[in-house]
Order: structure tokens, then C-alpha cells, then sequence
């Protein structure tokens, strides 16, 4: 993931990952306008933030509940609200021009002494804070998931959700780009850019309204989280060769073929070794007699497994995800679920505020000459990108009343995902501006249309394989 969380700014064709992929970018920046900064200035604009994060993530969490739909489409919509789009009180550099778009910032001059100098310094090192803080909102969400999950179920489900995720990759990457060369006329690159950002799938945004809506460990929602992982794989693998075609005109089979294995290697050994960790985790919370016996061990673990994905060039959710499932089989698995509640529910809101944050709606401006051009290519990617995914959900194959619609929807999402592929396409030049907006614009309507339509395609009766008798 897929990162825009941590600043389109710091992506690079050689250096990416998907969600909370690489600090490196930030911290190197962090350091850089640090000395100018004002250190307790940084304090007070990361507090207002979270402020303005756990008020908007609450009032929309709230509001959206009250209304019948999931509530993190409320958090979602909340941070549209505090963020580039409306109030301005939440902005990250790749959405302003410098500290004077930020509300936040204007509100501390005014009130805490904030000096015009240091302003734009203490801008970028709050807003990479906070960035920070959103990655391991997503990392913690993920190990909350991973838990959730049935280790079992979900490898009985692996065929059906690897046949979920190729067929989610492969029919919306292949219309959408060659769509885009026989109807737009675009050349190659930008065409594959562009298809490759329809296959992504936020697992993060799907596995929180499925748990919301109950529906987590259903055999749709193990099929759905199960896809999404893979899709997560399989995205990784397509940004990779469509990043070093942007770069160098040709693919880098060796980058390829290494992050095939070492996605392969890392998910299956992990599983493998979840045996013995087990054993490991209980006799180790067993002889601790502190505060945290139970989840800081936990967490350790995940915080491990996360760092390993993004040291390998996979993602640090991934290694979360993994963890998850190998605790989910201990003997304190059910106290672990409840001591992981408070923690995702002090992290989790801000990675979603942030999303909706930092989502512009002024590309759909139609005042705007690129945008015209932007929502035209839009309407097609949108088209393609829910297509898509609904035709893999109904890919699953021998299995009797299983909501194969409710399955397609739940792979709709694109989230930040699917703007990590538009980040770097962007920054490797291979993008239109139109062609840019356009896909933000897929990635923004997938992303908020997924919630609503999951919570009613699971009211939905299942479809059977064969016709069944009345009951």
C-alpha cells in the first residue's frame, strides 16, 4: 500500500510501498526541517490534529451509524470535511502549497506564538507525524483483523479467494488498458498505469465494515479478506513492473521474480511457524507478571513481522495481517481480541481521517479544462473498476448460498491503494494530468461507495450452484 499515507512527495519508482511501506522518506524529512521548526510548536499541532481527528472520526462515526450505514463511511466523509476539501484544519504538504493552506497552522500563530519563519517547517514535520501515526493505525487495524480471522477457514477458502483476486486483477487491468488505448488514445505506458491502478483492493477499508456489519467470519468475508491479501500481493508484483516500464521503457524480471518469492516465502513461512510461536507466545505470557503481559508481547510480534514486510519490499500490513492469524490460534486469543480494542480504537480513526483528508474533491471541478477531460476518462475507469471486481466475486465456483455479489462489492474499494499507483505514475511522469485526475476520481467514488453497498448487498439473499428446494 500502497505510500499516499506517508505524503506523495516521497515516492520514487525505486522506493515505494504499498500501505506503510517505507518510513524512510519521512524521517529523512522530519530531520531535514526539524532544526527549524519549533519543537513545542510540533507538540501543539500534532495535539490540534488529533483533536480535530478523533472529533470528526466520532461526529461522522456517529452520524453515519445513526443514518444505518458503517461508520467508518462517516469517518470517512468526516475528513473530507476537516480536510483539503473543506475546513483546511487537516492538510498534508502533497495537498497545499505550504502553511498558509492549513487552518491549523494559522489558528496556532494566532493563538500559541507560532512565528511566520518556522511556520512552513513545523507544517511538514506535524503533518509527517501524523502520517506516521495513520500507518500504524492501518498496521494495528490489520493485526485486529488478523486475529478476528480463522486461520483455518481462511486457507480452506485460498482457492477460491486466489481465483477471486486473479480474476479481480486480471479483467479490470486488461479493459481498462486496453479501453483506454482503443477509446482516449493513449500510448502504452500510461494506458498500463492506469489499468494497473483498477486492480488494486483496500483490505483495510473492506475488513473494517465487514467486522462492523458482522459479517468478518462469514465464508464471503473469509473469501473477501483472503482475496484482498492476495490482491495486495499481486499489486505489489504490477507496481513494480509497471513502475520500471515507466522508468526504463523495459521490466525488471529480477525485481519481479524476487518479490514473488519473498511474498510467497514470508506469507507461508509465517503460517508455518505459527506452531511453535504458539507455544512460545502462552509460555512467555504466562511467566510475566507485569502490566501487558498479554498484549505487549502481542504487539512485538506484529510490530516484527511488520517491519520484515517492509524491510522485503512488501507491506508492513501484510506482516500485521500474518501476525494476526498466527496469535488468532493461542490459547489467549479471545483476551488478546479484547486488549487489541482500545489501542485500534485510539489509532485506527486517524489512518481514516487521514484518507478522507486528504481526498480532493476539486477534481470535480468541471470548470476546470483537465478535469472535463479527467471525468470523461473517469466515468470509463469507474465503470471498469466496479465491473471488475463484481465479476471476480462471482468467479467462486461449489458453493452452495454464498453471496457471490456481496463478494464482487467487497473487492470494489481501491483506497489508498489504488492513489499509490496514480503517486507513482504521477511522479514518474507517465501520467496526463487528465489521465491523473481520472484516476483519483475512481479511487475517491470506489473508496465511498464500497461501505453503503456492502451493508446492503449482505442483506441480500446467497445465490446457489444449482437450484435449491423451497423451504
Amino acid at each position: 500500500m500502497v505510500d499516499v499515507i506517508t505524503g506523495v512527495s516521497t515516492f520514487t519508482p525505486t522506493n515505494w510501498s504499498l500501505a506503510a511501506g517505507s518510513l524512510g522518506p519521512v524521517l529523512a524529512a522530519a530531520t531535514e526541517t526539524a532544526t527549524e521548526a519549533q519543537g513545542p510548536m510540533i507538540l501543539a499541532g500534532v495535539l490540534l490534529s488529533l483533536v480535530v481527528i478523533y472529533l470528526a472520526s466520532k461526529i461522522g462515526g456517529e452520524f453515519s451509524n445513526w443514518l444505518g450505514f458503517p461508520p467508518v463511511l462517516g469517518e470517512l466523509v468526516a475528513g473530507v470535511i476537516v480536510g483539503v476539501s473543506a475546513l483546511h484544519l487537516l492538510v498534508f504538504p502533497e495537498g497545499v502549497a505550504d502553511s498558509s493552506g492549513s487552518a491549523l497552522i494559522a489558528f496556532l500563530q494566532a493563538t500559541a506564538g507560532l512565528t511566520p519563519e518556522t511556520a512552513n517547517a513545523t507544517f511538514q514535520v506535524q503533518s509527517e507525524v501524523i502520517s506516521v501515526l495513520a500507518e500504524l493505525g492501518v498496521i494495528v487495524l490489520l493485526f485486529e483483523i488478523g486475529l478476528e480471522s480463522n486461520l483455518r477457514e481462511l486457507i480452506e477458502a485460498g482457492v477460491q479467494a486466489t481465483l477471486v483476486a486473479v480474476v479481480g486483477v486480471t479483467v479490470p487491468f486488461v479493459i481498462g488498458t486496453v479501453g483506454l488505448i482503443a477509446l482516449f488514445n493513449f500510448a502504452t505506458v500510461p494506458a498500463v498505469f492506469a489499468g494497473a491502478a483498477l486492480t488494486a483492493t483496500s483490505i483495510g477499508i473492506t475488513s473494517r465494515v465487514l467486522t462492523e456489519i458482522g459479517a468478518l467470519k462469514s465464508k464471503e468475508g473469509q473469501i473477501i479478506i483472503g482475496a484482498a491479501v492476495i490482491d495486495d500481493v499481486l499489486g505489489i508484483i504490477i507496481l513494480a513492473v509497471v513502475a520500471s516500464l515507466a522508468k526504463t521503457g523495459e521490466v525488471d524480471v529480477y525485481n519481479v521474480v524476487y518479490l514473488i518469492i519473498s511474498a510467497s516465502v514470508f506469507l507461508v513461512g509465517a503460517i508455518l511457524l505459527g506452531r511453535f510461536i504458539n507455544t512460545s507466545f502462552v509460555a512467555l505470557a504466562d511467566q510475566l507478571k507485569t502490566r501487558g503481559q498479554i498484549i505487549m508481547p502481542a504487539i512485538i510480534f506484529a510490530l516484527v513481522l511488520s517491519y520484515i514486510g517492509a524491510a522485503i519490499h512488501l507491506e508492513a500490513i501484510l506482516g500485521a495481517f500474518a501476525a494476526g492469524l498466527v496469535l488468532d490460534e493461542t490459547d489467549k486469543r479471545k483476551e488478546l481480541q479484547r486488549q487489541v480494542i482500545p489501542i485500534a480504537d485510539i489509532l485506527v480513526p486517524i489512518f481514516f481521517v487521514t484518507v478522507g483528508a486528504k481526498t480532493n474533491l476539486g477534481v470535480l471541478n468541471p470548470a476546470v479544462p483537465a478535469n472535463r477531460e479527467g471525468l470523461i476518462i473517469a466515468t470509463f475507469l469507474i465503470g471498469v473498476a466496479i465491473l471488475g471486481k463484481v465479476v471476480a466475486g462471482f468467479s467462486v465456483f461449489g458453493q452452495e448460498k454464498i453471496n457471490r455479489l456481496a463478494i464482487g462489492v467487497g473487492m470494489i474499494p481501491r483506497g489508498e491503494v489504488g492513489l499509490v499507483f496514480a503517486a507513482v505514475g504521477s511522479d514518474s511522469g507517465a501520467l496526463s494530468e487528465a489521465l491523473e485526475v481520472a484516476i483519483i476520481l475512481m479511487v475517491i467514488l470506489t473508496t465511498f461507495i464500497a461501505p453503503p453497498l456492502l451493508r446492503v448487498v449482505f442483506q441480500q439473499p446467497a445465490v446457489a450452484d444449482t437450484p435449491q428446494e423451497s423451504e
